[in-house]
């Protein structure tokens, strides 16, 4: 018979003595099984005793965590927390060097369990850790040189201490002192200082800044660029993990103006206070020291490193928001010089007309063509294409930094497509509004950091306008796609689609540098981002198994019949078509013979009708009746007409044959599938089914109901 479930098996020690084993009733009160173990080696006062684990973490065993405890658990019998804080809090304050010293070691062990901190706690002991950084360490300023090491374990000891008990969330941050900043900051500062006090006086700061505006303004005042750089130039990643993210919780708790600073600010970069912030990230000082001495160990990044990286990287990007979410202005006459700049270097402009009434005319109509070759949605008030946020302004200065910093691809790319006819032409201002859109959401500008990322990319740290670089390399990526898929306007969305993928694959690969960014995305042409979903979806092996394939002929006249209901749902709501002539017909659905599209329609074979253009064309059906009587329709747009010739089709008893419907089918019946097997994952399904078993010698076992 298995134990009963509130019974737990484990082992209990205590020094000096063979270890028991005991079975824990876990519906006894813990105090209860405390006495009996103390009982069992005879000792008195159980109140002052607890038990504790007697792995690694030696957390102590309480009400709330008890139920963590399984069979096979070691557990050690020790002095309770609230007796271990009282002898610790007693023992710091202790004369003896020696004794000091070891009772902080075994203070910073045991902080990180949050009930001996809480214990700690209570008695005051964060004001007596902290007493004891702002003067404790110049009491022994006299005695450092002969005892060294001696004073630098008990600092660190100290610090660590310090740094787990606030980790617990217990005290405020905003109760410390200047006095107490201002000596934290010193460590930081002070070059030569022992390696864990250095990291243990980084994250202090980091969690002062997080934690607490006031704190965040002190510690401001106290640190600058120039005293944290030497320590990204070192070798211990720690501390260069430690340093980057004192500098992102900066950064994070910058007030907006302090953060918005001219890149090119006079100001010694080195002195200034890291307040602001916009400087100092967009120095190449800094980013050189990043990709030096910490990007080329990429192989050695671990975890945490890789997070800070990510959160400076977004950072970084996030100093675009405000021209990003920056409605332009059409009656600035600054803003709109900019689009005048654009149309100057593309067309190389004479100089203007006389201002004479005439000319005024002829000059408005000389811009309406040209802004119409700059692929604007606006012809005659291009600024109007950039009061949209995102990406506002941030767009405009994407294609100003392109046509001054990469003129010959931007005028090739202009006239390359101002010379195609109309809908083969790949509009240049609106392929860079949206393009600037998609990068901000790809690169999430904008977006406060996620707690749990660590994926950052390398190659933006690289070049001084990385964001105004890699907008260039994709604008020039998107001309090439388009022609690749020969595309039209009514394609511009697809080619959007197909650009992203290929961006977001580049990424993925994590490249070093722009220019390896830039050759990643010459393997990744139109027909080779095709040949990739072709492999994907081939090498969905489980799709293409036996059982999913007799699944899907199973379930895919239900799904057809959901999608037929839809259909004929949507022909009731009913639509708006253009009108085709001035009678107005009823006619029975039980009249109807046929539904016939395109060229078979009876008015797109009339005199003249053939002159329409192809999109007409595709969109034309018409519903036939008794005898030589018709119904004509053009439907509003493709979705429209599948909808519609779905339908009919369906009241007739017929196939729905639209694109519209395969994409349906292929939709729902995949979601099916996946439903289906949610149960199988990581299962392997056979290709044949199981072999039927021999029948048995008799049926014997079976129920006899009777």
């Amino acid at each position: 018979m298995p134990p009963p479930a509130d019974i737990v098996k484990v082992a209990i020690e205590w020094p000096g003595a063979y270890p028991k084993l005991m079975e824990i009733d876990q519906k006894k009160p813990l105090s209860a099984i405390i006495k009996e173990v103390c009982d069992g080696w005879s000792l008195a006062n159980h109140e002052y005793f607890a038990l504790q684990h007697a792995d690694s973490s030696n957390f102590y065993i309480t009400e709330k965590n008890r139920n963590e405890i399984k069979n096979g658990t070691i557990l050690r019998l020790t002095t309770s927390p609230a007796q271990n804080a009282q002898q610790l809090h007693e023992r710091i304050q202790s004369s003896s060097m020696d004794a000091k010293l070891e009772a902080l070691k075994d203070l910073a062990s045991l902080s990180r369990d949050v009930t001996f901190a809480q214990e700690f706690i209570n008695l005051d002991g964060i004001s007596l850790l902290t007493q004891m950084v702002e003067s404790g360490t110049e009491r022994y300023q006299k005695l450092q040189k002969i005892m060294k090491p001696c004073f630098g374990d008990m600092l660190s000891f100290t610090l660590t201490a310090f740094v787990e008990l606030m980790d617990h969330g217990i005290v405020s941050w905003d109760t410390f002192s200047v006095a107490f900043i201002k000596k934290i900051a010193s460590f930081v500062n002070k070059s030569g200082m022992d390696i864990s006090i250095l990291q243990r006086s980084l994250a202090i700061l980091e969690s002062m800044v997080l934690n607490s505006h006031d704190l965040y303004q002190k510690v401001a005042q106290e640190i600058t660029i120039g005293q944290l750089i030497p320590h990204l130039q070192g070798t211990d990643q720690e501390i260069q993990t430690y340093t980057i993210a004192v500098i992102n919780a900066l950064f994070l708790k910058a007030p907006d103006e302090r953060r918005q600073v001219g890149v090119e600010s006079s100001v010694d970069i080195l002195d200034c206070p890291l307040t602001e912030m916009a400087n100092i990230l967009a120095q190449k000082q800094l980013r050189s020291i990043i990709l030096t001495n910490v990007i080329r160990a990429q192989r050695a990044i671990n975890n945490e490193m890789a997070h800070q990286l990510y959160v400076l990287q977004v950072l970084t990007f996030n100093l675009l928001e405000d021209r990003m979410m920056t409605k332009m202005d059409p009656q600035d006459q600054a803003q709109r010089d900019i689009i005048f700049e654009l149309r100057r270097i593309a067309f190389d402009a004479e100089s203007e007309p006389n201002n004479s009434s005439g000319s005024m005319e002829k000059r408005k109509s000389m811009y309406t063509r040209d802004y119409k070759k700059l692929g604007f949605i606006n012809h005659v008030n291009p600024a109007m294409d950039f009061t949209q946020t995102p990406p506002g302004m941030l767009a405009l200065d994407n294609m100003l930094y392109f046509a001054k910093h990469h003129q010959d691809a931007y005028i090739r790319i202009v006239l390359e497509n101002s010379s195609r006819e109309d809908k083969h032409e790949c509009p240049f201002g609106r392929s860079s509004i949206e393009l600037t859109k998609m990068l901000c959401e790809i690169l999430k500008v904008g977006e406060l950091p996620s707690e749990t990322c660590n994926d950052f990319h390398p190659m933006f740290f690289t070049h001084d306008r990385s964001f105004e670089e890699f907008f260039c390399i994709c604008i020039q990526l998107l001309n090439k796609t388009w022609k690749e898929m020969r595309a039209t306007s009514e394609d511009f969305n697809k080619v959007m689609q197909v650009v992203k993928e290929q961006v977001m694959r580049a990424l993925t690969t994590k490249p070093s540098s722009l220019d390896q960014f830039k050759c990643k995305l010459q393997n990744l042409s139109y027909t080779e981002i095709l040949k990739i979903r072709q492999s994907e979806r081939m090498n969905q092996e489980d799709f293409q198994s036996r059982p999913i394939l007799e699944l899907k002929e199973k379930i895919q006249p239900e799904i057809l019949e959901l999608i037929k209901q839809q259909r004929l749902n949507r022909l009731v709501e009913g639509t708006c078509f253009r009108k085709l002539n001035c009678r107005r017909r009823q006619v029975p659905v039980a009249d109807i013979k046929a539904v016939v599209t395109g060229k078979d329609c009876p008015h797109m074979k009339e005199k003249g009708a053939l002159k329409q253009n192809k999109e007409v064309l595709e969109l034309a059906f018409s519903i036939l009746y008794d005898s030589n009587c018709q119904l004509n329709f053009i439907a509003p747009d493709k979705h429209e007409y599948c909808i519609w010739t779905d339908g009919l089709n369906a009241l007739l008893g017929k196939d729905m044959m639209s694109e519209l419907t395969r994409n349906d089918l292929d939709t729902l019946l995949s979601m099916e599938i996946k439903l289906r097997l949610l149960d199988l994952e990581n299962i392997q399904i056979p290709d044949a089914p199981p072999p039927i078993p021999k029948e048995p010698s008799n049926y014997d076992f079976v129920y006899d109901c009777n």
